[in-house]
């Protein structure tokens, strides 16, 4: 048994679960950690308090020291590093033609692998590219295709809520996302409304989502037919979830809102 915690790897890439090996860190420490025979830098995201005992076996890696003033440093000249390959590997992809577009370009904290985020309709023959990057920047090459979520994640920016993006700021993981999400909790089915700037399901569809469901359970569906306590019928047409409000459609273009189970209509 040890001691097990989160730490976002490197400025790009995702939260992973390593050894703490021993040493006292906290939130939001920067960390040297040894991941797959290489040395990689990343920022604890676990609290103090809630540190994790596990197999030290299942950790992706372990940490070695926390960040020096010196390590550091490095992560600075890596990052600037960084954006000249980038500059360099998006001038390799237009000669060479390839539909992709390039997201981001990070170092390893060793600088012995440079990972290459993109983005792509399909399938990229990209050996001649990593080639030539090879020799051009003397390290390994990584190039990862991402999907658009990943990329809004890494990009960043803000949402028409006004806040910085969930996936950019404070998500570690995607959770699955579906338009039933919008279409249980009442939505309109408008791309437009509730698509991120990824161009998917925005995530915070899912927050709410099993409160809604909840809610809907004693609620009538939409198209079911009811009968008012004046014992007048008619068709359920909206309602609010969370207020417990229903629109009654009784024909002849008269709508009632009535609230519910208080009205108490009854299904047919």
């Amino acid at each position: 048994m040890g001691q097990l915690v989160q730490v976002k790897l490197g400025e790009y890439r995702p939260v992973i679960l390593v050894d703490a090996n021993a040493i006292a860190v906290h939130r939001h420490d920067m960390v040297v950690l040894e991941v797959e025979r290489n040395t990689e830098f990343g920022k604890v995201i676990s609290d103090p308090d809630k540190v994790c005992g596990g197999k030290t076996e299942t950790a992706a890696g372990k940490i070695v020291r926390l960040a020096s003033d010196g390590d550091l440093r490095q992560v600075v000249n890596n990052e600037m590093k960084s954006v000249e390959a980038y500059k360099n590997c998006k001038q390799k992809v237009a000669q060479s033609n390839l539909d992709m577009q390039l997201v981001q370009a990070e170092y390893s904290f060793d600088g012995t692998k440079i990972m290459i985020f993109f983005t792509a309709d399909g399938r990229v023959d990209f050996r001649n590219l990593v080639k030539d990057l090879a020799k051009m920047l003397r390290v390994r090459i990584e190039l990862k295709q991402i999907g658009v979520r990943d990329k809004a994640k890494i990009v960043g920016g803000y949402g028409v809520c006004g806040r910085e993006l969930c996936c950019s700021s404070y998500m570690k993981d995607f959770h699955p996302l579906s338009i039933k999400m919008a279409k249980d909790q009442g939505l309109p089915l408008n791309p437009q409304k509730i698509s991120g700037v990824c161009g998917r399901v925005k995530c915070c569809m899912a927050y709410e989502y099993q409160v809604y469901r909840e809610y809907s359970k004693t609620l009538p569906k939409m198209g079911a037919k009811v009968t008012m306590p004046n014992g007048e019928k008619g068709k359920v047409v909206s309602m609010d979830i969370l207020k417990r409000y229903v629109s009654v459609d009784l024909g002849e273009g008269k709508i009632v809102k009535v609230e519910y189970p208080q009205t108490n209509p009854q299904l047919n």
